[in-house]
């Protein structure tokens, strides 16, 4: 694990902030030259602090109405059928999420978007309820987002 300075920590929240950043503007707001900010996010990018760099699409505008979150419950806990489970999920490109999860009924949570109600009875019966162990589905549909965020707080490396 790498020992974050002060700029590799500005540099991890400039960038989180605008993905579209060039190195020279980058290098502006953390007060580098052009060259070293290259090397800190190249350093950075190996550490594993960046993940990867992604582009956020609009759901609404690419019809993608519907977002739904899913909790899933097994009827067995065992590592080859979460491991089936999971396999299978991860392959359902509606699935935007998915987590292991402990305190509820359900063994899973999982972020679901889909274009309709239509859109989702068909990924909901004619998928993932096909899946060997699931035994249970309670879905909750998303009214309104109100906050969505994909900065994580960095608060505490300062």
């Amino acid at each position: 694990m790498v020992d974050l300075d002060r700029t590799d920590k500005r540099i991890l929240a400039e960038m989180q902030r605008d993905g579209r950043l060039s190195n020279l503007e980058l290098a502006d707001l953390v007060g580098l030259s052009p060259s070293p900010c290259s090397r800190r996010v190249k350093h950075l990018e190996e550490a594993g602090y960046i993940d990867r760099h992604v582009t956020i699409l609009s759901q609404e505008k690419l019809g993608l109405t519907l977002t739904a979150l899913l909790f899933i419950s097994m009827d067995r806990h065992t590592p080859d059928r979460f491991e089936r489970f999971e396999k299978e999920v991860r392959a359902y490109p509606e699935v935007l999420e998915c987590a292991l999860i402990t305190g509820q009924s359900s063994d899973y949570m999982l972020k679901v978007v889909v274009r309709d109600m239509d859109a989702y009875q068909e990924f909901l019966l004619g998928r993932l309820t096909r899946i060997e162990g699931v035994t249970g589905v309670h879905s909750s549909f998303v009214l309104r987002r109100i906050i969505e965020n994909t900065e994580l707080p960095l608060g505490h490396l300062y």
